[in-house]
């Protein structure tokens, strides 16, 4: 890796977590379930009628819950809408934050973003895909999906900042760093949907799950290098 972009990341100690659900407090297992549930049924609802024509008055009624508790859980209807997303989005952050071993930041965030989609519970590959097709179709969908990832590509330089004590208003390295995560997992995602990558063409989508899709983030951080230097004729 080009010496001018190896920004390292100092020690920092954290608190022991584990991403089993069975070591989470009763109350808080039942929020994630409840959490869960909303999310599964807004899915099948959007996808089955589109998400324009799902009033929140609908979801809340199908999921059998007040708009109360809807509120509790996302704070609007496109959140709930890619909360398949949304939940990678927390796990790379958390990860990152909590558990990021020292040494050069951009290996930090690889192994942060890999270790995130490789914690996804069973099922979160179709939800995932499930997302990406209706935000396809979706113009305001596509845009949250698209802020979504600049809040977390904040969060990230945010972090960075605070561990390395440095203000990326005057270290550009730091923005760069989280341009570069970010859209490595962009190249990466949409490569895994297409069915492209190292081993071919497939034109299933997803194919290989979670697995496959963690190959192709790294796939995109791996050609980071040789892009920086690729030459015009």
């Amino acid at each position: 890796m080009n010496s001018g972009y190896a920004v390292t990341v100092a020690t920092e100690s954290s608190d022991p977590r584990t991403s089993d659900d069975s070591a989470l407090p009763l109350r808080e297992r039942k929020k994630q379930r409840t959490r869960r549930a909303l999310a599964d049924t807004a899915l099948t609802l959007f996808s089955e009628r589109g998400f324009d024509r799902v009033t929140l008055e609908e979801l809340t009624a199908h999921a059998e819950i007040g708009r109360s508790t809807f509120f509790r859980y996302y704070g609007t209807k496109e959140d709930v809408a890619m909360a398949a997303e949304g939940e990678l989005w927390d796990a790379y952050t958390v990860h990152f934050e909590q558990d990021a071993a020292p040494g050069p930041a951009l290996d930090a965030l690889r192994a942060s973003l890999t270790a995130a989609i490789l914690g996804m519970p069973d099922g979160w590959d179709q939800r995932f895909l499930a997302t990406r097709r209706l935000a396809a179709g979706t113009p305001v969908l596509h845009g949250h999906s698209i802020l979504s990832s600049m809040k977390v590509q904040q969060r990230l330089v945010e972090i960075l900042e605070e561990r390395l004590r440095a203000d990326s208003r005057e270290d550009v390295r730091l923005r760069l760093l989280g341009e570069f995560a970010l859209s490595a997992w962009r190249c990466g995602a949409r490569n895994w949907v297409a069915g492209r990558g190292s081993g071919g063409y497939d034109k299933r989508r997803g194919h290989g799950g979670t697995k496959t899709l963690a190959r192709r983030v790294e796939e995109a951080f791996d050609a980071i290098p040789s892009g920086l230097t690729l030459e015009l004729p």
